[in-house]
């Protein structure tokens, strides 16, 4: 029982729900568009997918120098989980907000999004 206990306060978190929310409409997001997406910084984002990883909810997987992030789909009582909060959140102001918000972000490459945060100009490379 402690498992699904820590699933739900996982959920509890209303950054950490977004997230969520946001991997069941798209398969991967980068850390630095969840950075972006949820408007933290990069350590508060860290700790949150930690937690969302920790519990089971979400997987990571690191490609150079982005990790990306998306839902653990193979356990057949998330899947049901997960179609839940789909059907509750479709359609409500939030939700829609948030799929806008998301999608000037997805639309930059995750090497010139961080960047920006990090302040950088974009340069080309040589």
């Amino acid at each position: 029982m402690n498992g699904i206990i820590t699933v739900f306060k996982a959920l509890s978190d209303r950054n950490r729900f977004r997230v969520v929310l946001a991997l069941t409409r798209h398969s991967e997001l980068c850390a630095c568009q969840i950075t972006e997406f949820l408007q933290v910084t990069g350590a508060t984002a860290s700790r949150h997918m930690g937690l969302l990883i920790s519990c089971g909810l979400v997987i990571s997987r690191k490609e150079g120098r982005w990790v990306y992030y998306r839902l653990a789909r193979d356990k057949p009582s998330f899947k049901v989980l997960i179609e839940w909060v789909k059907q509750q959140t479709a359609g409500t102001p939030d939700a829609i907000e948030d799929s806008t918000r998301l999608a000037p972000i997805l639309s930059c490459e995750p090497e010139v999004l961080c960047r920006n945060q990090r302040g950088e100009s974009w340069r080309p490379k040589k």
